[in-house]
């Protein structure tokens, strides 16, 4: 996660000694590659350090409005420009057409958006068109707009197939759901119980300036987002950034279980380790096998044990293979953090639902099948799973927990979260109604192998 929001003032003003037009440049190439299919994560860890902040500011807002965007790009040109530059029309139309949330002011932003064409030889030709239709829209703004509204896409900045899915698995709550998505998260800190406690490090933060308020039993929600350098301890392993849905995982999984032993414990998808140093955090004396799939991400999960000064068995290696990995001797729990959609972490990743295609729900959904499959038998008698996505869709929640039930009579499902719904405050007035605080959404389930 990044270390300061990326709509904050911190963010922005970081940016200020670049020219707009170089940012928008810059926003537009990411646009760009997000659409062919890429990462918006990589792309920005890949921005020279000078314009990552802004462009990423700029970026994730883009993301949050691109459907209104490209709804109004079609009411301006019927035909779509080449590539590049119906990428950066389309990041002004999202920073521009509402002025309440616009971070400059509508006439700046096309100024400095046909600065950009023309200084780019990718857009170079298209820079009159696109000047065009930025002028025509801040004259026919109210009717663009008005017009845009009839298009769900537009309306919700999500695209059909989600829409559709979010109204069929939850009815009720679809409009808040969706509209939660459009909110920045808030930066949300894990205080780590074997250093500190919740009350002692609100002290902490309040000594360098920062405040926040506790949320669930060991987190913090800021009350602004800060670079974790200026957090207390932070280097030391006192306090980590993880979301308060995440921090329900660990003390969930060893909820009922003598963590006065030794117990043997696989946190099956661990990357990037946040999980992993939690349990670890509540239950030193586990031996803990943490694996992921790729090498470069097993790294990442040993610098965060190595920051936190917890140790485990970090393999590189497929939880669905353990003939490569597994020692033979059954787990006292398993944590499955199984691959999802991430359709419910749509507010620190606004290009998901962007990079998702209708059919990935079930192929993502036959991985969570084989992995829980596969990795049951290697549970003692006793022992506990605990099964969560990043998910809303019931197809990774819910139906995925009720199937695997109906196939093993010997595993008991024990109270469990269920879905968690991405919150925000408009969702939650005050912090006495939200004792969890705003979280992603998540799904939770706890098994028991029959003793």
């Amino acid at each position: 996660m990044p270390s300061m929001s990326p709509s904050s003032p911190a963010a922005r003003s970081s940016a200020t000694s670049v020219p707009l037009w170089q940012l928008l440049q810059g926003t537009a190439g990411v646009v760009a590659a997000v659409r062919s299919g890429r990462s918006l994560t990589a792309l920005l860890d890949a921005q020279p350090p000078a314009l990552r902040p802004g462009v990423q500011a700029l970026s994730f807002q883009v993301m949050r409005w691109l459907g209104r965007a490209q709804a109004l790009r079609v009411q301006l040109a019927r035909k779509a420009p080449p590539a590049p530059a119906d990428a950066l029309l389309c990041s002004a139309l999202a920073l521009c057409w509402d002025d309440t949330l616009a971070p400059y002011s509508a006439f700046t932003l096309v100024d400095q958006t046909v600065e950009a064409a023309r200084k780019n030889k990718d857009t170079r030709a298209q820079a009159n068109f696109i000047n065009a239709c930025l002028r025509r829209f801040l004259r026919e703004r109210a009717e663009l707009i008005r017009v845009t509204d009839a298009d769900p896409i537009a309306q919700w900045n999500h695209p059909l197939w989600w829409i559709h899915k979010v109204q069929a698995d939850h009815p009720a709550q679809w409009p808040s759901i969706l509209t939660a998505s459009q909110s920045p998260a808030p930066m949300t800190l894990r205080v780590n119980a074997s250093r500190s406690n919740v009350t002692d490090y609100l002290t902490h933060l309040q000594a360098v300036g920062l405040s926040g308020h506790a949320v669930g039993e060991f987190g913090i929600e800021l009350t602004k987002a800060a670079p974790v350098q200026q957090l207390p301890g932070f280097a030391q392993g006192m306090v980590s950034v993880q979301d308060a849905a995440a921090q329900w995982a660990a003390p969930l999984l060893l909820q009922g279980l003598d963590t006065t032993q030794s117990l043997r414990i696989l946190d099956a998808c661990a990357a990037p380790g946040g999980k992993t140093g939690h349990l670890l955090e509540m239950c030193p004396s586990a031996q803990v096998t943490a694996l992921d799939v790729d090498p470069a991400r097993c790294e990442r999960v040993q610098h965060n044990l190595d920051r936190l000064q917890v140790q485990a068995r970090v393999i590189a290696a497929d939880a669905a293979q353990p003939a490569s990995w597994w020692d033979g001797a059954q787990f006292d729990a398993i944590l499955l953090d199984a691959p999802c959609t991430a359709s419910g972490i749509g507010r620190r990743h606004p290009d998901v639902r962007w990079l998702r295609r209708e059919s990935d729900v079930g192929q993502l959904a036959a991985i969570q099948k084989k992995l829980l499959q596969t990795l049951w038998p290697l549970l003692k008698p006793g022992g506990h799973l605990v099964y969560c996505t990043c998910s809303i869709f019931l197809a990774e929640g819910h139906s995925q927990i009720q199937t695997f039930l109906q196939h093993n009579t010997d595993a008991v499902f024990l109270p469990s979260p269920g879905h968690l719904m991405p919150q925000n405050r408009t969702m939650s007035p005050s912090v006495q109604d939200n004792q969890t605080g705003e979280h992603d959404g998540f799904y939770y389930a706890r098994l028991q192998k029959r003793p």
